[in-house]
This record gives C-alpha cells, sequence and structure tokens, in this order.
C-alpha cells in the first residue's frame, strides 16, 4: 500500500510543479519489450518478435517452457533453468503481447489457435530435427496451452509437466476462476488498485501495463503471500485473451484426442491453493490417459518458483522414468 500511495503522491506533486507526466516515453514505467530494446534476446515467430532464449546443450532433449497469464512472462519459470544441467535444452519464451515480447493491439488476439501456432513456431526454431525428444512444460494458462497443443498432436510430445491448468474446458476453468477472482469491494488490493487509478490515465500500452503492475502487487496469493515475479504484464494480451475465450467457449475444449496421447504426463498441483486442492487436479487431469499426480509441499499457485525445492525432485524422477 506505502508503494501505491506514494506512487501517488509522486504524480501529484509532478503535475502540481506545470510538468508533464510522460506515461508514453517508453521505459519511464515499466521495462522496454524487444521492439525498443535490440539488447533483449529475441526471435520472430509468424511476423512477431518474441523474448526468447535457451540454455543448454541444443542436441539434449528439449524443455520448452509455457508461461501462464495470458499476459505474463516467463520471469516466475526461471528455476527450469537447473535442468541445463542435467542434460537438456531448456527453452523459454515470453508469449506474444506478454512480458517483453511485442505488444499488439486487442483485435490481433483472435483465437487460441494463434497461441497454439505460436508455440509451434518457438519449437521449430528450436528444436534439431524430429528425433530431438520434446518435453513441454506448463504452468497455470501455460499448462492449458500445452494441452492446447497436445490435444492436436498428441503422438509429437515426449514428456508433459503440468502444474495446476485451471482446465482443459471452459467449464472447469470458469470454475476455478470463480474460486480465485471474488472482487472484494473494500479489500486492501481493489482500494490500491481504484486509489492510483484516479492519477494514472491513458490508453498506451506502458500505462495500461503499469497500472496492471501496481494492482497485481497489491494482491495476497493464497499461501505464497506475494505476488509472482515478473517483468512485464501485457494487460491488452490479458483482457483480449480473457474476452475471447469468453465469447467463444467452445474453442476452449482442449479435450477431443487427448485419450490419444500414451505417454504419462506429470501432473502438479499445490498443497496451499485452496481454490485448486487434489479434487479439482483430478477432474482436469482425468482428460488424459496416464497421469502421476504430484502434491508440491510448502507453496500455493506458482509452483515453479515457491515451490521449486520441493517440485524439482518431482521432474526429475518422472523425466528419467519417461526418457
Amino acid at each position: 500500500m506505502k508503494n501505491v500511495i506514494l506512487s501517488a503522491i509522486c504524480i501529484a506533486l509532478l503535475s502540481s510543479c506545470g510538468d508533464s507526466y510522460k506515461t508514453s516515453d517508453d521505459g519511464v514505467l515499466v521495462p522496454l519489450t524487444v521492439l525498443e530494446d535490440a539488447s533483449i534476446p529475441s526471435i520472430e515467430i509468424n511476423g512477431v518478435l518474441l523474448h526468447s532464449e535457451a540454455f543448454g546443450n541444443p542436441s539434449d532433449p528439449m524443455i520448452v517452457v509455457i508461461h501462464g497469464g495470458p499476459g505474463a512472462d516467463y520471469r516466475s519459470q526461471l528455476n527450469f533453468k537447473q535442468l541445463s544441467q542435467d542434460g537438456y535444452y531448456v527453452v523459454f519464451y515470453d508469449q506474444r503481447g506478454s512480458g517483453l515480447s511485442e505488444r499488439l493491439i486487442a483485435e490481433e488476439f483472435k483465437a487460441v489457435q494463434d497461441y497454439v501456432d505460436e508455440l509451434e513456431g518457438v519449437i521449430d526454431f528450436y528444436r534439431q530435427g524430429v528425433e530431438q525428444k520434446l518435453i513441454l512444460a506448463g504452468h497455470s494458462w501455460g499448462a492449458m496451452l500445452a494441452t492446447a497443443y497436445i490435444n492436436q498432436n498428441p503422438n509429437l510430445v515426449d514428456a508433459v509437466i503440468l502444474a495446476e491448468p485451471g482446465g482443459f474446458n471452459w467449464e472447469e476453468t470458469e470454475g476455478y476462476i470463480s474460486r480465485t477472482q471474488v472482487l472484494k469491494l473494500g479489500d486492501e488490493s481493489t482500494n490500491d488498485f481504484v486509489y492510483q487509478d484516479q492519477f494514472i490515465t491513458g490508453s498506451d500500452h506502458n500505462t495500461l501495463d503499469y497500472k496492471m503492475a501496481l494492482s497485481l502487487d497489491g494482491q495476497i496469493y493464497t499461501g505464497d503471500n506475494v505476488a509472482p515475479p515478473y517483468w512485464r504484464y501485457g494487460y491488452v494480451c490479458n483482457q483480449a485473451s480473457i474476452q475471447m475465450a469468453i465469447n467463444n467457449p467452445e474453442k476452449m475444449d482442449f479435450t477431443q484426442n487427448l485419450k490419444n496421447h500414451e505417454s504419462k504426463v506429470l501432473f502438479a498441483y499445490s498443497e496451499l491453493n485452496e481454490a485448486y486442492g487434489k479434487s479439482h487436479a483430478e477432474l482436469v487431469s482425468a482428460h488424459y490417459l496416464n497421469v502421476e499426480l504430484v502434491q508440491v509441499e510448502g507453496c500455493s499457485h506458482e509452483i515453479p518458483e515457491y515451490g521449486w525445492e520441493n517440485y524439482y525432485p518431482l521432474i526429475k524422477e518422472y523425466l528419467n522414468e519417461i526418457l
């Protein structure tokens, strides 16, 4: 709360001094994207410049790490980098309109298929050949996206690591969201957002992303008690993707061909996320034919960040068995 109040006071003071508070200046409020800073590692996929990097030997089995959101970035997933020391080639990327990747207007978020095609493009960019083992590791929305890809390509993925996907159809996802996104008019995070919204105005990406960062910073994450780390959150990406799902719920069903994926899937849920729990994990994971359901102790939803100490051994054991 102190940071939010201080930000608002600073803005008010700047305005009273007659200076213009230039929210659209690149780098003033939020980190630069790959379009403004050429030093940020990037790749171009389907005409969009994505923040991306890889670690390890390019010929080792490849793990593509898929972050949550939509709109977040892979900063909270960076513990997966440790697997590059275990004989895996680990690939990270910020999805379109997310993190430090190129920003898009709302109208360009038309279908989940664009995300799937983008993931396929990232795989093709880094993969040395079809003989190279492919592992997908997704968290939250990223686990849903990984499953959407597998649903279309059930025989192309050798191993799958999923952490608390909301659901693999809209009914499951909506149920989980309803348990996590309850608006309380008098609570701290709501008051923080409404307060700072009086002072920070604008519709450009920098301003919208900054306002979203302030609202996220005020939230309390069950069990973790801190917001997940990220470089920059894509407001337009987040809002447009959610609206896309609401308008086309039938397009959010990724279950038709999952039983054709025969390899075991590692499906993790956290000990402390009361909105998820074993019952929801069982409901969602049942769409796969062969699942190893595991609880990660000592953390809530942000398993790859705050639960890594307990998550990593489970991943290593799974990969050693399946590959």
